[in-house]
């Protein structure tokens, strides 16, 4: 009688209403029933179905105010910078350009630079950064290692770093550590436990670079 009520309905509410409460209290029991429990039991929502309330919920916290469709126009005074860079450097790319720019403070993107230069029938450099700068990675890609940070937003909206490398020539990810608070003492930390996990081969003579490179990513070099 239970059965053929819930089926009856099932079928003239096919689509509930969940308040907040309901949200977490399902959320929260679905983590109790295993795989092969929950494919015989006929539930109101599913795993995927509770990742897409905690996407929402996320999505709520962080949205900001949109803004009218499409890139803002570029200002003039960048424009005519960035002709005048080029016409007086033969030799700079847009790459170098872009480098140049971040330097004087304008936060601009890459493809912009290259943007105004092919809008201006500016010819492509003789030797360019990029190329130059992708031919190195191509070569030097076994002893590379770039180092990055994420973060993660747990249900209760706190929001977690993760540390992670990437061997460029194996393109292996290596997650480092997570924590709340970055700080420089942890990722030294972190970075030693990795060398010492890849072991005395592979690290022997690594050492970091002055800086980081041009898209903001520290680097650590192998033999």
């Amino acid at each position: 009688m239970l059965r053929h009520q819930l089926a009856v309905l099932h079928r003239s509410n096919p689509k509930p209403t969940f308040s907040r409460g309901d949200r977490a209290v399902l959320a929260a029991l679905l983590r109790l029933l295993s795989k092969r429990r929950r494919s015989a039991l006929k539930l109101l929502v599913t795993p995927r179905t509770v990742l897409r309330w905690h996407a929402r919920l996320v999505a709520r916290k962080w949205t900001y105010p949109n803004r009218g469709p499409g890139r803002p126009a570029k200002p003039e005074a960048l424009r005519a910078l960035v002709l005048r860079l080029a016409r007086e450097n033969d030799r700079w790319g847009y790459r170098r350009i872009h480098g140049e720019l971040l330097n004087l403070g304008w936060k601009v993107a890459a493809s912009t630079i290259w943007e105004i230069l092919q809008q201006a029938d500016i010819d492509q450099a003789p030797h360019r950064a990029d190329s130059s700068w992708a031919k190195f990675l191509t070569a030097q890609a076994q002893g590379i290692l770039a180092v990055d940070v994420l973060h993660v937003d747990t249900v209760f909206l706190r929001r977690l770093f993760v540390l992670f490398f990437i061997d460029h020539g194996t393109r292996r990810v290596h997650i480092a550590g997570v924590t709340r608070h970055v700080t420089a003492e942890w990722a030294t930390q972190q970075a030693r436990n990795l060398l010492m996990s890849l072991g005395d081969v592979r690290t022997a003579g690594i050492h970091h670079p002055k800086g980081p490179d041009r898209a903001g990513r520290a680097h650590m070099r192998l033999p």
